[in-house]
């Protein structure tokens, strides 16, 4: 009750500004000097030191509400009721007296699901984000909005760990009793994004509801498709289709109706965005978008998607209208086809390959991928991981529950699965080149269709899973990995090392079926 009633005080101050629009937020923005205006009338701002997630810096509170329940370790760190008290108390006495700017918006678009959320922001700009990223309610809705839980992010203020007990001056601190979120010392909007996302997979699985970190669309027939994948596979960009509507491009939940989407708008990374192979992205980018660490000319404004001068991780967040089809209310039906996109930055994997039932639960719970640079502090080149249920980072609870709450809804809707690759092919990173977009767009097309099953195929013979030999409008070279580099004995060097790695990762899940163990690589 202490922290509410401190909260209430900060927000009675009246410089505290509450749900601006657009307009408001953006001419506040340039005249607090926080970004700079594009020629496409998006705001350019930069993050300074953090350009992406901090994962060494998220911390829950250990009390009574988390302390059974939640997967303690590495990813989930736990930080006293009394260190989060002095953080929350300092971080307070901080921003008391300050300009702030408050978003209210709902996380879920399932009104049966959703959680009412407070934003609280010590810049413009952050708030402009919340406000693109979250689902606006109606001006009727806000009448009597209370919230569920509150957001505080306050980047100017550092966190002491001596005093706090974080790992460094940035800290993100989510206390479940106290349905509170503390973001300080770190300007990287994308903890704000992924905070919410966090908890939503707290609460959620606990509905029998699966939280998803994939993009979702759907046809004009109710046919929903899910694209699971860490940051850089390509989760917005292969989501974002012109022929189909677009459910939503990260963060969705799977309930007993259908496919929900937890947020109202997108956060696509926009390192070489193309204007011919990302159209709907490329013009969304359009007034109020906002540009994280982008290059842009200092006089023509003009934005430079290819130069990684700043990070390899440049962002752009807009709301899901920008987007011309986008489904508005984000919800659909249960998803006739599931693709898990890997980026493998090691040339081994095919374009795509088919997955059985057993396949499709082992590589769910694997979520290989290569981190791409810029995604984490620290990432200067791709690395192999591991990332359970695509999403490890984000998840409170154990893998397996998640990876049950799949299977099982998987089983019941008669779901198809595919792993796409969209990493490199010819060789390993340096050496071959990534798979183009429209390759990979033909590819998904075939699946979306059920044609690829139709087509001649062969079982991999350290994967086990089935390769199709051809696809339309594909290179037939691509589907065989071996063919396309210089030197054999090297692919299956760099296959068989693949290989071992995933063995070597699966030894921790513990529970596991025999059927899905045996889905392994035959290394």
């Amino acid at each position: 009750m202490l922290i509410k009633n401190e909260i209430t005080q900060i927000l009675q101050n009246p410089q505290v500004k509450f749900n601006l629009s657009l307009p408001e937020l953006m001419e506040t923005a340039m005249q607090r000097q926080e970004g700079i205006l594009t020629k496409k009338g998006s705001l350019r701002v930069t993050t300074g030191k953090y350009t992406g997630r901090s994962p060494h810096d998220k911390f829950f509170v250990q009390d009574q509400t988390s302390n059974e329940i939640l997967n303690w370790g590495e990813i989930n760190k736990p930080i006293s009721p009394e260190n989060f008290q002095r953080l929350f108390t300092d971080m307070t006495a901080y921003l008391k007296g300050k300009e702030l700017f408050v978003f209210d918006g709902f996380g879920g678009a399932d009104p049966q699901h959703r959680l009412n959320l407070r934003f609280i922001n010590e810049s413009a700009w952050q708030n402009i984000f919340a406000r693109h990223l979250f689902i606006r309610p109606t001006p009727e809705e806000l009448q009597n909005f209370v919230p569920d839980y509150q957001i505080i992010a306050a980047p100017a203020f550092k966190a002491d760990p001596s005093r706090h007990g974080t790992n460094s001056e940035a800290v993100v601190a989510l206390n479940l009793t106290e349905k509170l979120i503390l973001i300080a010392g770190t300007s990287y909007a994308g903890e704000i994004k992924k905070s919410v996302f966090t908890l939503m997979n707290y609460l959620l699985p606990l509905q029998n509801i699966l939280s998803m970190h994939c993009s979702a669309n759907v046809d004009t027939k109710g046919n929903a498709a899910l694209f699971f994948g860490l940051s850089g596979t390509g989760k917005t960009t292969l989501s974002t289709d012109p022929a189909r509507r677009l459910v939503g491009d990260d963060q969705h939940g799977w309930s007993d109706e259908g496919i929900f989407n937890i947020e109202g708008g997108c956060y696509a990374k926009c390192i070489g965005l193309s204007p011919v192979d990302e159209p709907q992205i490329y013009n969304a980018l359009s007034f109020g978008a906002v540009l994280e660490n982008i290059v842009i000319d200092e006089k023509t404004r003009e934005i430079d998607f290819a130069s990684a001068a700043i990070t390899e991780n440049t962002r752009a967040a807009y709301p899901m209208e920008y987007i011309p089809n986008s489904l508005t209310p984000s919800m659909t039906g249960h998803p006739k086809v599931i693709f898990f996109l890997t980026a493998d930055a090691f040339g081994v994997l095919p374009p795509v390959a088919i997955l059985n039932e057993n396949q499709a639960m082992y590589h769910f719970l694997s979520g290989y991928t290569s981190k791409l640079a810029g995604t984490e502090r620290g990432i200067k080149e791709p690395q192999t991981t591991f990332s359970a249920c695509f999403g490890a980072p984000f998840l409170p609870l154990p893998p397996v529950k998640y990876a049950q709450l799949l299977g099982e809804k998987m089983s019941k809707h008669g779901t198809r699965v595919y792993l796409i690759n969209t990493g490199w092919t010819g060789g390993p990173y340096g050496v071959g080149q990534r798979f183009k977009i429209p390759h990979t767009r033909a590819i998904i097309k075939a699946a979306l269709a059920g044609t690829l099953e139709t087509l001649p195929s062969r079982l991999d013979p350290l994967f086990g899973f089935q390769v199709p030999l051809s696809c339309p409008e594909v290179p037939e070279e691509i589907f065989t990995p071996e063919k396309t580099w210089s030197n054999p004995q090297d692919y299956q060097a760099q296959a068989r090392n693949l290989a071992l790695s995933f063995r070597k990762n699966f030894e921790k899940f513990t529970g596991i079926t025999e059927e899905i163990s045996q889905a392994a690589p035959k290394a």
